[in-house]
């Protein structure tokens, strides 16, 4: 016994019928892709102007916030307003709905003002899935011509050490990028290292004997710190130390500043820059903390052991609670404890006075003016630097009872005439040859060979 399923006929429409169907569909997609251009406008000249930076480390992060956008589309966003700003005759088409939006963000991956004219004929010729091929081939020759630059790069690297006539070695050479930004980096480290031991034996001496005078120029301390490389590589011994000591900032303040910023006395780092109050409180918020008492003459009387200013197992609990950074609009993982009320204050270090803010807020509630507070409910309140709520959820954005008709009304106000073949390409159906449009298209094509289909 076989079962067969019922065969459902479509209802019968006109052919017409049909066709003008399509014909709304192709010019609404066109007034839509007209409409893309000017957010884009828009788009770019808030992310030049700065209107996200109010407390948004990105412009991505305030349009994934404020209108509602993945992450990942929002920045392809910025990428593509950024782009169309360099690109002319691209943002005319999009604004004109002769190109769509999604040929656009394929085009500006590779569009330049020089090649802008080719590729927006690709774009009118072809359809998107044509002009992706055509973009993938173009970005092949791209990072073949990229290839030949590194391999030449790579082949042209020397290292010229020779001994001049009063006895002096003297190198020359070129070194990869890569290569250079090691050393560079191994320099950095071997000088802070000298420039440590100097400092030990300062301290060892008591800061005597025009030391001043003796500092070499930054030259003369490269040529040493180049010494230190090669002796501590030959004796397999250059350890720059762990890199949780390695890489803290230590900062020195006295109590009544951290309390009061308006009070006098110390607040610098440990090399001696002087950084605010402000600052300083914010690094207290979630650090190592060393209590050192003085006399009035300055001299150490007490130095208490190291403690965390929020202890791990209150940490856990935070992390565990916040789950990120607690401003509005942000996702990171990456945080730091915030005091409610600092420590400093009197604030007191509980899961309650707690919150975890990314660096970037962080600075922002303790240096730009934001403000928090904890509500009666348990939640969380952000102001802005004027006092006004940033609320946790953006108001909606008004929206015209009937919004196609108010967009074409607004496009004909703009004097655009957009119709059913404003975006259709001028392909009549034959194959794409990739290889031989980027031979054709491509400046540096015939130089570098075909590209693979």
């Amino acid at each position: 016994m076989q079962n067969h399923a019922p065969t459902v006929l479509a209802p019968p429409h006109s052919t017409s019928q049909l066709d003008q169907l399509g014909d709304e569909i192709a010019e609404l997609s066109a007034h839509l892709d007209a409409a893309t251009a000017r957010l884009l406008d828009l788009i770019r000249a808030f992310d030049a102007r700065g209107g996200w930076n109010t407390g948004f480390r990105s412009c991505a992060a305030w349009l994934s916030w404020r209108v509602g956008l993945d992450l990942g589309a929002a920045r392809e966003r910025v990428r593509v307003a950024r782009a169309l700003g360099t690109l002319p005759l691209l943002a005319g088409a999009l604004a004109r709905g002769e190109l769509s939006y999604a040929k656009v963000r394929a085009l500006t991956r590779v569009a330049t003002p020089e090649t802008e004219v080719r590729l927006l004929g690709v774009g009118r010729g072809g359809t998107a899935a044509h002009v992706e091929r055509i973009v993938r081939g173009w970005r092949c020759v791209d990072r073949r011509a990229e290839a030949r630059e590194t391999k030449h790069r790579h082949a042209s690297r020397a290292l010229h050490v020779y001994q001049d006539e009063d006895g002096m070695v003297v190198l020359k050479g070129r070194l990869e990028p890569e290569v250079g930004a090691l050393l560079m980096q191994a320099l950095a480290a071997a000088r802070e290292s000298l420039y440590q031991r100097s400092r030990q034996r300062a301290t060892f001496n008591g800061g005597a004997g025009g030391v001043a005078a003796e500092t070499p120029s930054v030259s003369q301390q490269q040529a040493d710190a180049l010494a230190l490389l090669a002796e501590t590589a030959l004796h397999h011994g250059l350890d720059p130390g762990a890199p949780g000591e390695r890489y803290q900032v230590v900062v020195h303040v006295d109590a009544e500043v951290l309390a009061d910023p308006e009070q006098s006395g110390q607040s610098v780092l440990e090399g001696g820059t002087r950084v605010s109050a402000e600052t300083s409180q914010r690094l207290a918020c979630d650090a190592s903390r060393v209590v050192m008492r003085h006399d009035d003459q300055g001299r150490l009387l007490e130095i208490g052991a190291r403690t965390r200013t929020i202890p791990p197992a209150l940490r856990r609990a935070l992390d565990h609670r916040d789950q990120g950074c607690r401003f509005p609009g942000c996702v990171l993982r990456f945080t730091q404890g915030h005091h409610l009320r600092h420590w400093a204050h009197g604030g007191p270090t509980t899961l309650s006075n707690l919150a975890l803010l990314c660096r970037r807020h962080h600075r922002a509630v303790h240096e730009e003016g934001y403000q928090v507070a904890r509500l009666p409910d348990g939640t969380l309140q952000f102001r802005r630097q004027n006092g006004h709520p940033l609320p946790e959820v953006p108001p909606p954005a008004a929206v015209p009872a009937d919004p196609i008709k108010a967009l074409h009304e607004s496009h004909d106000a703009q004097g655009l005439h957009v119709h059913a073949r404003t975006g259709c390409p001028s392909w009549l159906g034959e194959g794409l040859n990739v290889g031989w449009a980027i031979d054709v298209l491509h400046p540096l094509a015939q130089r570098s060979g075909p590209c693979p289909p």
